[in-house]
């Protein structure tokens, strides 16, 4: 189970990471086909951005919980900023707040640090010693497509959601 589900959350963020930078091209260059994309999509995005916020905050529960991973110093503070995302999204979604700033805030520390974790695994020596002997943040519980890791997955979800919190309803 647990690595059908590593697969599909591989999946999901790889998807989700080419969707975002297709829409953040489309934003840039202004193409009509985008702008219609982003113009039908931009009501909706925080209830969009809150599903990916929540089905990341399930899928690390999972692999922490059931799967038994055990999360890293940086992990902790990726799910302090993924869960608080969760959080402020979903009840946005109720009402007419505009969270965008704080969504993007957020969003933008948790990209920043899933990158630096995602790439403490590819070169550890960049690690500035902010992780433990015991549970080493270069650690890698599984890895598909030979890039896609739990941080990698949690960037490609920090980016969606940052891209939505900067989509105008105006689009």
């Amino acid at each position: 189970m647990t690595e059908r589900l590593e697969l599909f959350f591989a999946l999901l963020a790889v998807v989700l990471l080419a969707t975002s930078i297709a829409t953040s091209i489309a934003k840039g260059t202004g193409m009509v086909t985008g702008s219609g994309v982003l113009r039908a999509i931009a009501p909706y995005r925080y209830q969009i951005a809150a599903a990916i916020a929540a089905t990341s905050m399930v899928g690390s529960l999972y692999f922490s919980e059931v799967a038994h991973f055990v999360p890293c110093t940086l992990c902790w503070y990726q799910r302090i900023a993924m869960y608080s995302l969760a959080v402020i999204l979903t009840l946005a979604t109720f009402r007419s707040d505009d969270i965008r700033i704080y969504g993007a805030v957020l969003a933008g520390l948790g990209m920043t640090l899933s990158g630096y974790h995602w790439l403490i695994e590819r070169l550890p020596a960049i690690d500035a010693n902010v992780c433990s002997a015991t549970m080493p943040c270069d650690f890698v519980w599984f890895e598909k497509f030979g890039f896609v890791t739990l941080p990698f997955m949690a960037f490609a979800g920090f980016a969606a959601i940052l891209n939505l919190m900067l989509l105008r309803v105006d689009a």
